[in-house]
This record gives C-alpha cells, structure tokens and sequence, in this order.
C-alpha cells in the first residue's frame, strides 16, 4: 500500500535506524536471546546515534521532535531486522512521557541527559503477582517518612527490568482511597531495599530482560516523586494511549514482515509440481490475509496522525491496540501453517515470530480490557 505517513526526514531516519540495526544488532541478536539480555553497549551506541529520546527536548540530549512518527520508523524497523527483543520502544514509547511532561526541571536536568545518551536505562512497574491489568488493586505501598517515600511490594513481569536504572514505579500512597490514592515514584539503581530476583524465562522476546523486582524497606528522596502525589492513577490513563500505540505500530509491522516472507515462500516452495501459492485455498488465505493487514495499516495510520495532533482518544487506542495485536496472533500462526514442517523450525523467521507475537495481546492492556473500555464507551 502507498505510505502516506511519512515525510521524506522520516525515510532519512528510517534509513539511519536500518544501518544502525543491521550493523550493531542483528549480528548479536541470537547471542542476546540466548543469554536472556542485550548488551549494555547497545544502548549507548543507540543514544550517540539518535535513537533515543526522540521526542525529548534538545537541551537535554534529545532530539526535540515532538513527532510519534520517529517513534513509529524505529519501532517499524526493529522489527523488520527480526531483533524484536530490544527495549528501546518501552523507554522511548512508555517511560518518556512521564519523564518528559510529568517531572521539575531539576528531575528532568537529572534523568533526562543519561535517558538520551543510552546511559541510563529506564522500566515502568506496574504489574505485581497479584495485579495485572487491575492497576487499582496494586500492593505496593509508599509510606511518606519526613523527606523520603519508603516502598515495601514486589512487581513482576517488568519489561527492561533487570537493566533499568530508573524505575518509575506505581505504588499506593493512600491505600484507603483505592484508584484515587495511587502514585508514581522513582526508584533508582542502587537505593537501599531494593532489589531484583530472577530473570524470568519467556516464550519469546527472549533478548528483552524481563525481571521480578522487590522493595524490601526501600527508602527513596521524596524528590522523586513523578508527578502529583495519588494522582498517578490519572498519570497512567493519560499516557496508555501513546503505549497502545507503540504496540500497534509493532503489531503491524510484524504482520507486514510476516506475510511477506511467507509470500516469498509461497511463490518458491514446490509442491505437486507448482507453487503451493498456486492452489486456491493458499491464494486466497493469502489474499485475505494482505487484506486484512492493508486494512489494519490504514487505521493505524491515522491513529498515528490523531496521536500527533492530540487528538487520540482512549477507545480508539484500545482499539487499535487489540484488532492489531489479535490479527498479528492470526496471520503469525496461518503463516506458520503455510511454511508446513519449516514453520515449527526456529531458524525459520516464520517461527520466532509467531512466538514473538502471542504476548502482545497481554501487555499494555489485555483484549478483554480493551473491548471492556470500547463496550463503556458504548453506553454499556
């Protein structure tokens, strides 16, 4: 389909983001899945080739692009290199806006520079053993004591979580008034009581590090508060549309690289004497597939051009957050069925990337809270 996105400075950056990847990701990446974690290095070379912070203002090492669609062209090629387990989307998509619109200046002099230059690694903490998509049910407490918050709980399933040094982490301050007693604090690599537990082993995105983490008594400045004090509940709603998106973007690119590989395996791979894309059942899998994926691109397009404007509204992020995601799942797995006994090969990109793509229904919102937010929105 012809892309009417993008603008010729985004297909310069997209061009940057391909050379950079091929040359200090893709030859690493299978080394990166099997240890469970990318190399620190990575990231700084991110940061000195502009990859980072995009959207964060020049005076503090960013690129002061107030555009989702660098965002997007990063997120896009990422994928496309097939090394779907770097995190550069979580703290450029997720964690930058807190740190961004919701912090002082003197927290932004402090974070923002090591944010852009790839030094400081950033995680959000939502998730705990006994809270998932229900953020108004977390566990975890910050206890106000003089000039500190003091945080006791546990978090899981946190995406950077072993690399981060900053943690922006979603806790009550208020336990008695529920969604309206939560905050956001950040807790930073090395703050007494704090502490990570194993690594947790995925079905895939195996390079991305996926961490427990505890806070055991952990003392942190009241300084790095983010934000209004139990007002983090609204903090959060506010920024999940831009995360909705970011995963949208990824949901539709792995769709895209998907179907084309199994195109090109369609049109080469023989049987019966011809193409197996020749036979009809085939062809027309494949034809309602590229329709599909056609369809889902050009929703997200202008969800990407709504977002820019701000006009991106919250069931429209829910929206497309679970249609993408759920059609990511579906073409991934009539994909691998196309490729036959190759498709079940882990050295066949069909086959990572369906075990990449079933978790993108979970995170960020679950389908089921997705269409729970759209039925709302519905009058039911």
């Amino acid at each position: 389909m012809e892309q009417e996105l993008y603008e010729p400075v985004h297909e310069d950056f997209r061009a940057l983001c391909r050379e950079f990847l091929a040359r200090e990701a893709v030859p690493h990446h299978d080394a990166w899945e099997r240890d469970g974690i990318v190399d620190r290095e990575v990231w700084r070379k991110a940061g000195a080739a502009g990859l980072l912070g995009m959207d964060v203002d020049e005076e503090y090492g960013g690129g002061g692009q107030r555009d989702f669609r660098f965002n997007a062209v990063l997120a896009e090629e990422v994928v496309a290199s097939g090394c779907a387990g770097l995190g550069f989307g979580l703290h450029n998509d997720v964690v930058a806006p807190y740190l961004t619109d919701l912090t002082t200046e003197e927290q932004r002099k402090r974070w923002l520079p090591g944010f852009c230059s790839g030094d400081l690694v950033t995680a959000i903490a939502m998730s705990e053993p006994g809270a998932g998509s229900d953020l108004a049910g977390v566990r975890t407490s910050a206890v106000r004591d003089g000039d500190s918050y003091v945080l006791n709980g546990q978090k899981t399933f946190i995406t950077n979580g072993d690399m981060a040094d900053l943690v922006v982490v979603v806790a009550k301050t208020a336990p008695d008034q529920g969604a309206h007693g939560v905050s956001l604090v950040a807790v930073e690599r090395g703050a007494p009581g704090f502490s990570r537990g194993r690594r947790l082993e995925k079905v895939g995105l195996k390079a991305n590090d996926t961490a427990e983490l505890f806070f055991d008594d952990c003392r942190v400045p009241a300084d790095n508060l983010i934000g209004t004090e139990n007002h983090g509940f609204y903090h959060l709603m506010g920024n999940l549309p831009r995360e909705r998106l970011g995963i949208a973007v990824a949901a539709v690119a792995a769709c895209e690289r998907v179907l084309a590989i199994t195109l090109e395996y369609a049109r080469g791979r023989e049987a019966f004497g011809r193409p197996i894309g020749k036979f009809q059942h085939n062809r027309f899998l494949l034809a309602e597939l590229d329709t599909e994926v056609t369809i889902a691109r050009t929703f997200l397009n202008h969800c990407v051009r709504e977002f820019n404007a701000g006009r991106l509204t919250v069931v429209d992020a829910a929206k497309a957050k679970w249609w993408t995601t759920e059609l990511q799942n579906k073409v991934a797995d009539r994909c691998v069925q196309l490729h036959g006994g190759y498709g079940y090969m882990l050295e066949y990109p069909v086959a990572k990337a369906w075990l990449d793509s079933r978790v993108q229904t979970i995170y960020g919102g679950t389908t089921e809270i997705m269409k729970e937010i759209i039925g709302r929105s519905l009058g039911l």
